[in-house]
C-alpha cells in the first residue's frame, strides 16, 4: 500500500468483517453517572485474540496473500501484536514465527504458541528481538509484519473507527490508547475523513508518552526510559508514519497516571464485569479525568485489549484500591509492649475498618529501643472513612504516616 486511504480502510473493514467479532459499543450507565456525561465504552478487549492487534495484522497478511507474495511472515513482540500476527497467519494459511524477549512472561509464549506460531525467545527486550527477526527475514527471504509503522496495517486499525461511526454515528469525542501509534493514527484518519467534526484524544500512560511528546514538539521524538503498568503502550519511539498522520489529525494527546489506569480497570471489573488490561484502560480514564469538559457530548472510550497477565492482577487491584480510597495505609510508633497492638486493632474496629495486614518494624534511626514501627493495611468503604480512621487514632495521641 503507498497511501491511507477511505477505500482502503473500507476494504479493510471488509476482510475482517469475514473473520473477527463485531465487538459491542454500548453507553456505560455506570460510567456515564460517575462522568456527569454520555460516555460510550468499545469493547475490543472481546475482540479475538483479546485485542484489537489482530485487526492489523490479518489485514496486512491478507493483501501479501492476494499479491501473492507471501508463504511466511515474522514479527518481533512480547505482546498483543505477537498473538495477533500468529491468529491471522494460521487463518490465512501462513507459517508465522515470532520473536520475543526470553523476559517475555511463559503464558505469553504459551498463548502464542497455541495460535500456530513458532516462537523463537531472543534478546533482552523488545529491541533486541526485533533486530533478531529483521535478521532473519533477510536470511529467509520472510515479511515482516511491523506492529505500528505499516499503512496496511494501521488501515486495519482504522476499521474500529469504522465500527463505531456504524454504531454511533452522533459521536462528537473519541479517546484512544497511543503506544506506537497505529491505532491513533488509524481511527482518527478514518473518522476525520468522514466527519471532521469528531474531536480525536490520543491517550498514553504518563510513564512512556512518546506520542505525546512528538505531538507537542510536531516531529517524531524518542524517550529514554519508560515506567509504567501498562506495557502494552510502552514504546520509547513511535513511528514515522504514524506521527505524521496522528500530528494531521489529531486533536490532543493526553497522559494518564498508573493510579488512574489501577481505579479504571478495578471499576470496570467490579461494575461492568469486563477485564481490561492497563493499555486499554488508559482512554477512560483519560475520559473521566477531563469529565467537565464532556458535559453535553457523547464521547466513546476505545477498550482496546484484555490480556492482563494474571500473576500482575493483585498489583493492579492495590493501587486501584488506595487510588480509589478503599485501601488505607499507614504508619505509627507504639510501646514494645504486650497490648500495645489490641489497643490499635480496637480504635480500628470502632470505625468498622477492617484490618487486612499488619508489620513490625523493630529498626529505625530515631525509633527509641522500648517501641516499635507498626505498618498497617484497612480495607475502608472511602477516603472519607479512611480520615475518620486517621482522625480517631490521632484522638488518642497515636502519630499517623501515611504510606
Amino acid at each position: 500500500m503507498n497511501s491511507l486511504t477511505v477505500r482502503a480502510v473500507e476494504k479493510a473493514a471488509e476482510r475482517l468483517q469475514r473473520v473477527l467479532h463485531a465487538t459491542p459499543l454500548t453507553r456505560s450507565e455506570t460510567f456515564s453517572e460517575v462522568a456527569g456525561a454520555d460516555l460510550y465504552l468499545k469493547y475490543e478487549n472481546l475482540q479475538k485474540t483479546g485485542s484489537f492487534k489482530i485487526r492489523g495484522a490479518y489485514n496486512k497478511i491478507c493483501e501479501l496473500k492476494e499479491q501473492g507474495e507471501v508463504t511466511s511472515v515474522v514479527a518481533a513482540s512480547a505482546g498483543n501484536h505477537a498473538q495477533g500476527v500468529a491468529f491471522a497467519s494460521s487463518l490465512l494459511g501462513v507459517e508465522s514465527m515470532i520473536v520475543m524477549p526470553r523476559s517475555t512472561p511463559i503464558a505469553k509464549v504459551k498463548a502464542t504458541e497455541d495460535y500456530g506460531a513458532k516462537v523463537l525467545l531472543m534478546g533482552d527486550c523488545y529491541d533486541d528481538a526485533c533486530a533478531a527477526a529483521l535478521q532473519i527475514c533477510e536470511e529467509q527471504g520472510s515479511h515482516f509484519i511491523h506492529p505500528f509503522d505499516d499503512l496496511s496495517v494501521i488501515a486495519g486499525q482504522a476499521t474500529i473507527g469504522h465500527d463505531i461511526l456504524k454504531d454511533l454515528p452522533n459521536v462528537d469525542i473519541v479517546f484512544i490508547p497511543a503506544g506506537g501509534g497505529g491505532l491513533l493514527a488509524g481511527v482518527s484518519f478514518y473518522l476525520k475523513h468522514i466527519n471532521p467534526r469528531i474531536r480525536i484524544i490520543g491517550v498514553q500512560a504518563a510513564g512512556a508518552a512518546a506520542i505525546e511528546k512528538s505531538f507537542k514538539a510536531k516531529k517524531l521524538c524518542s524517550i529514554d526510559t519508560m515506567s509504567t503498568i501498562a506495557d502494552g503502550i510502552a514504546v520509547k519511539t513511535p513511528g514515522t508514519l504514524t506521527v505524521e498522520l496522528i500530528n494531521k489529525y489529531v486533536d490532543d494527546v493526553m497522559t494518564v497516571s498508573d493510579a488512574e489506569i489501577s481505579s479504571v480497570i478495578l471499576n470496570l471489573m467490579e461494575r461492568c464485569k469486563q477485564v481490561v488490561e492497563p493499555a486499554g484502560a488508559v482512554s477512560l480514564a483519560a475520559a473521566l479525568s477531563c469529565a467537565q469538559e464532556l458535559k453535553g457530548k457523547r464521547s466513546a472510550c476505545l477498550l482496546s485489549g484484555g490480556n492482563i497477565d494474571v500473576s500482575f492482577i493483585h498489583r493492579i487491584i492495590e493501587i486501584g484500591l488506595v487510588a480509589r480510597g478503599r485501601k488505607l495505609k499507614f504508619k505509627t510508633v507504639l510501646p514494645d509492649v504486650p497490648g500495645s497492638l489490641e489497643q490499635v486493632s480496637r480504635l480500628i474496629a470502632e470505625r468498622h475498618a477492617n484490618i487486612i495486614w499488619v508489620q513490625y518494624d523493630r529498626i529505625g534511626a530515631d525509633l527509641d529501643p522500648s517501641d516499635v514501627i507498626l505498618h498497617i493495611a484497612c480495607e475502608v468503604s472511602d477516603r472519607g472513612h479512611g480520615q475518620a480512621v486517621i482522625e480517631t487514632l490521632e484522638a488518642e495521641d497515636y502519630k499517623v504516616i501515611a504510606e
